[in-house]
């Protein structure tokens, strides 16, 4: 019997790709977006959800519990991306981005928690990013989401193991993807004190989305996870030099491991 897989963000970039792969390898997936123009896409049966709204969470697991019965695999990949100072980002879109990256996947996961306690199985994978292992310049708000994220995903793996329901987190690097359109950027005042620094970052961050990896490479991590008996409690997809950052966080020293990131963002 095919796995039924739910899948967050799934109409572009990464949850695009990890949708469209699954429907190859024949599993029954069905993607979510806050405007879906079709009902199905390359395979893919796609729901009206927005993370920030929890009516549309509740509405969307229903109508796939209606037809599927069952919901084997979630993957909460729907986020969005925040750039500049910390000072010059208004609160709400401070919040905003709490709502979208962290307390979206959170009702996601609790609506799906029932159906996957009855069943008894069930596989959540929670996308976070290489950014929630660092406090990054100028993505401040943003690395705090998805570190967040990921440590919730530590607890919650814990609490739910007498169920049977297993918990994972895959950090992808830079994707060649359109996540830069949909940031949210604070404006590059030309009075501000930061203009200077915080013009050079974001230009690298759009660099290194520019030249980042094939989405494609996320579909067949995720795949492999999914198939795994007993996945781990984090996985890193990306290009070597990032995922090489996060274990050097863990064994240089405080300061040289900073000077490193001012470095790299020539701060």
């Amino acid at each position: 019997m095919s796995q039924v897989v739910l899948i967050t963000g799934a109409s572009s970039g990464i949850g695009k790709s990890i949708a469209e792969f699954l429907v190859t390898k024949g599993f029954i997936v069905y993607g979510t977006s806050r405007n879906p123009k079709n009902e199905l896409v390359n395979g893919v049966h796609f729901l009206a959800l927005d993370v920030t709204q929890g009516e549309t969470v509740k509405a969307a697991v229903a109508a796939v519990l209606a037809k599927e019965s069952r919901i084997d695999v979630l993957i909460n990949n729907a986020g969005k991306g925040i750039t500049g100072p910390l000072e010059e980002i208004p609160e709400e879109e401070l919040k905003s981005i709490f709502e979208t990256n962290y307390f979206g996947p959170l009702k996601v996961i609790k609506a799906v928690l029932p159906a996957m306690r009855e069943q008894r199985s069930g596989l959540i994978i929670n996308v976070t990013s290489i950014a929630g292992y660092m406090g990054l310049p100028y993505r401040s708000a943003y690395s705090a989401t998805k570190g967040a994220l990921g440590l919730t995903t530590e607890a919650l793996r814990m609490e739910l193991k007498e169920f049977n329901i297993k918990l994972t987190n895959v950090a992808p690097g830079d994707f060649a993807t359109n996540i830069a359109s949909g940031r949210y950027h604070a404006p590059l005042k030309e009075t501000s004190p930061y203009k200077e620094n915080y013009g050079k970052s974001l230009a690298l961050m759009d660099e290194h989305v520019d030249h980042g990896e094939d989405p494609q490479k996320m579909g067949k991590a995720v795949y492999a996870i999914i198939t795994e008996k007993e996945p781990k409690v984090h996985y890193k997809v990306g290009a070597f030099m990032q995922k090489i950052s996060v274990f050097l966080k863990g064994v240089l020293p405080s300061k040289i491991y900073e000077r490193l990131l001012l470095n790299h963002y020539k701060l």
